[in-house]
């Protein structure tokens, strides 16, 4: 559904209580065109994960705004410290009187209860949450793709892993949901940012996110995926861990 008929920002439900936010970027402001998803989790405690940057703020509340009150979001949470990810914080924690920042142990530690208007509710390796109907884990992969403070969270009910950078697809034109390869299309991208950090735990932290099994890979760029997210995530591994980019 679109919320923004000049922006082109929709939303629409990608598994049961969870939407995904989408605003494309036209080619002029970034080559080839580019989206920035956000993901709302609709539940007793609702959670947007990722903020977007500053300048949609507005696009991104009211999107919220057509799912449920902007003031009741609970929780706030981001993969890292990055404009994308949470460049509208403090705005949310403005709007949301009883919203807290959700993010790994380390980003809570070197950034976020530095720059946020409240104290971060801080998730470490493992650690999961309840919503009400959904429960997400938190997993840390630190590097993976990039900071130090970087992790990915899995909701375990629907098995969608919110995973941020990874599967980064260009162009502005995207399906909400697909089950279309995205893994080709992503690696071209990698190929000409080079945006992972080639962290040498590549296996290790792939397979930390592959053995939740995932059914969703929730992309903040590009369309979310559904199918065998685990041989896709090691799939990716893979070409991580010194095949060549196609």
């Amino acid at each position: 559904m679109q919320t923004n008929l000049e922006s082109g920002t929709s939303i629409n439900e990608i598994a049961s209580g969870i939407y995904r936010i989408s605003t494309p970027v036209p080619p002029e402001v970034v080559p080839g065109g580019f989206t920035f998803n956000q993901y709302l989790v609709a539940d007793d405690d609702p959670l947007l994960y990722h903020t977007g940057p500053r300048k949609m703020f507005p696009l991104v509340c009211e999107a919220i705004a057509s799912v449920l009150p902007l003031r009741s979001l609970r929780y706030i949470g981001f993969s890292h410290y990055e404009a994308d990810e949470c460049g509208s914080l403090n705005d949310f924690l403005e709007a949301a009187p009883k919203a807290e920042p959700l993010c790994s142990k380390i980003a809570k530690m070197v950034s976020v209860d530095d720059v946020a208007t409240r104290p971060a509710h801080a998730l470490a390796d493992g650690e999961e949450l309840s919503l009400g109907t959904h429960v997400v884990r938190w997993i840390d992969t630190p590097h993976l793709p990039h900071a130090w403070e970087c992790g990915h969270l899995f909701e375990t009910t629907t098995r969608t892993l919110f995973c941020g950078d990874l599967f980064t697809q260009g162009g502005n034109e995207h399906e909400p949901l697909t089950t279309d390869d995205i893994l080709e299309s992503s690696e071209a991208m990698r190929g000409a940012l080079d945006y992972f950090s080639q962290t040498r735990r590549v296996d290790e932290l792939m397979e930390k996110l592959a053995i939740t099994s995932p059914r969703v890979l929730a992309c903040m760029h590009g369309a979310a995926w559904q199918g065998d997210g685990a041989t896709l995530l090691r799939q990716l591994a893979g070409r991580l861990n010194g095949q060549q980019v196609t």
